[in-house]
């Protein structure tokens, strides 16, 4: 059934209420063990979908917001842009996130999302994609690793409420298809 086929298509300012919904949700979710749960209860979708509106308002276009629809309805995003190497900005992209609605782990959303995101940087001639993710999600580098991506040993360190929670890099060369 087309209908049930999943769609990427840019995001746009009035999805940014199911944007945050997913965002929070996804965090949760896979972050439940990894972050202090107080940090996770607190988080607000009203005041997520507020920041997002305001990214979309000062944005440059530099950074790609995407969404996964799937009957009618946003499913997942992903969020990619160009990659910092502290203030400096590289040739490389950065995969900032890539979150699905966590009741639709496993049906394929996270995966289209980031074909897609690999596509368009692949196509814009970016020679690398990079990404951080929490070094004990086990369930996020499985993803990325069966996508291609490797840990390139790059760790940096990232303090929710006081506990610390490493991030590792991840990598994939781009490389346009001829």
């Amino acid at each position: 059934m087309d209908d049930d086929r999943i769609r990427i298509r840019p995001m746009a300012p009035a999805d940014c209420d199911r944007v945050a919904e997913i965002r929070i949700g996804g965090w949760r979710s896979a972050y439940r063990g990894l972050i202090p749960q107080s940090y996770l209860d607190a988080l607000d979708v009203a005041q997520d979908a507020e920041r997002r509106r305001g990214y979309f308002s000062q944005g440059d276009g530099s950074v790609v917001d995407l969404v996964a629809v799937r009957a009618g309805e946003i499913v997942g995003w992903a969020c990619h842009g160009p990659y910092r190497d502290g203030e400096v900005r590289t040739e490389d992209v950065e995969l900032y996130a890539v979150y699905v609605d966590p009741g639709r782990y496993g049906a394929g959303i996270g995966h289209a999302l980031l074909q897609e995101s690999v596509r368009r940087c692949t196509a814009a001639g970016r020679p690398r994609m990079l990404l951080w993710v929490l070094k004990n999600n086990a369930r996020a580098r499985r993803f990325y690793e069966r996508a291609g991506f490797h840990a390139d040993g790059a760790e940096e360190p990232f303090e929710v409420e006081g506990v610390e929670v490493p991030e590792v890099r991840y990598t994939r060369e781009l490389t346009p298809h001829r």
